[in-house]
């Protein structure tokens, strides 16, 4: 082989050898996330999703639960990476319980909880003795009973703060039977109660438009803060320098346009 034929093929075997290797490098700075969510209805997910795959080179696996007992268990464990179902109060409330320390790493939406009817058209339509289903943990089911009482149906103990139980309700002029169901039910409960109290993603899911079809939907005030939406980390990954950036690609002005275009009004962005 003469010596030109050699530089050359040396040449040719460099410039492979560094293609290689930038591949490899491109491949090992891509990274997949999955993120614990709860229900069908990710739109807004999908929509980051895709920006950060296009923009950052993240991919995003959402991991998809049937109700709200499973994500921070899978979280605590290592299931999953980040999850974003809940609001502020439930996962103190959720650490209190298990001794775990999941942390909140960004803002998200308010999701109004709602009351919901098949034959009622209003709550000042309920009749004594009324059926109403509310969720059976202790966090909504507190918000529940404060939503009923912003609705003017029955009073509650101010000093049970912001989670209630039907032992505080002070005084209950129609009699109304409260059932307390798992949250996941309180929408199929709907054929078999008067009213049921449903937070936004399950109503979603069964069909509904929270800002059209409840007949009494929560209002969004400065008492608002402890149902904020969030996403959420183990507390050692708190600054990962990719979660934090799927924080951003959320908390930004397109995401707002696709959470109003998605939830119709439903939801509302929370960060700033």
């Amino acid at each position: 082989m003469t010596t030109i034929k050699k530089w050359a093929t040396f040449v040719s075997i460099g410039f492979l050898t560094l293609l290689l290797a930038a591949c490899g490098a491109s491949a090992e700075t891509s990274e997949t996330v999955s993120i614990g969510v709860v229900g069908e209805d990710n739109d807004v997910w999908d929509f980051v999703a895709e920006k950060l795959e296009n923009e950052e080179g993240i991919t995003i696996e959402l991991v998809r639960f049937t109700d709200y007992a499973q994500p921070n268990n899978a979280l605590a464990q290592g299931e999953i990476d980040l999850n974003a179902f809940q609001h502020k109060l439930f996962l103190e409330s959720f650490n209190e319980d298990s001794g775990t320390t999941l942390v909140p790493i960004g803002d998200t939406v308010i999701a109004p909880l709602g009351i919901y009817s098949e034959t009622l058209v209003d709550v000042v339509e309920l009749e004594e003795n009324g059926t109403v289903a509310i969720p059976n943990d202790i966090t909504n089911g507190g918000r529940a009973l404060l939503l009923l009482q912003t609705a003017g149906l029955i009073t509650v103990d101010p000093d049970a703060g912001v989670t209630p139980t039907v032992n505080d309700i002070t005084d209950n002029p129609l009699n109304l039977d409260i059932q307390e169901l798992d949250a996941a039910q309180t929408a199929r409960a709907l054929q078999d109660v008067d009213v049921s109290i449903i937070n936004s993603g399950m109503a979603v899911d069964a069909g509904f438009v929270p800002s059209e079809d409840a007949i009494f939907l929560e209002p969004v005030n400065d008492q608002s803060e402890p149902y904020v939406n969030i996403i959420v980390a183990r507390e050692e990954d708190a600054d990962d320098d990719v979660y934090q950036t799927i924080v951003e690609a959320y908390q930004s002005e397109d995401t707002k346009e696709a959470i109003a275009e998605t939830s119709e009004g439903s939801s509302i962005p929370a960060w700033d």
